[in-house]
């Protein structure tokens, strides 16, 4: 790596926040039927309705339906990820404390779910030695919310290991 291929200006860690109120970060995924099948298994989810077509017909969806889990699942994970990259230079690290989810209509394979997220609180925790976040988002298909969370996450600065 050449001096030319870094950044020509990095922001100071110290200066910059770890969590923003307003900052949003999205996603978009597909589950294919088999991974329908496959996390419900995993997950000990045996309801037939995410991998039995004739089950679904039954219950008026036409097809299986990814459980409302595997859904919530992604959408931690994307907060997950988001609050503890390090791409912007910045070392972070951070835990979830709680989340909730409403599961407002079902999820098909194939279909493109957005996933959006947004910080609409924060407190400074000094006890936690961070800061604690709460998100407000939703995962829809074609516009429409198919699943709503809330969280709250503790956002720290995580500790850098000095190489010898």
């Amino acid at each position: 790596m050449n001096l030319s291929d870094l950044p020509q200006s990095m922001p100071d860690p110290i200066d910059t926040p770890l969590i923003r109120l307003g900052e949003s970060f999205h996603s978009e995924l597909r589950f294919t039927r088999d991974q329908i099948e496959q996390f419900a298994r995993l997950s000990g989810d045996t309801n037939p309705l995410h991998f039995d077509r004739l089950a679904a017909e039954r219950a008026n969806f036409g097809e299986v339906i990814a459980s409302g889990q595997q859904t919530a699942s992604h959408m931690m994970g994307l907060v997950a990820s988001h609050f503890s990259r390090r791409s912007d230079g910045i070392p972070r690290e951070m835990l979830c404390l709680n989340f909730n989810f409403a599961f407002k209509a079902p999820v098909f394979a194939e279909q493109l779910i957005s996933i959006h997220w947004r910080v609409s609180k924060i407190e400074s925790s000094h006890r936690r030695g961070g800061f604690i976040g709460h998100v407000d988002g939703h995962a829809s298909v074609a516009g429409k919310a198919c699943v709503i969370g809330r969280g709250t996450v503790l956002v720290t600065r995580a500790a850098v290991a000095v190489m010898a």
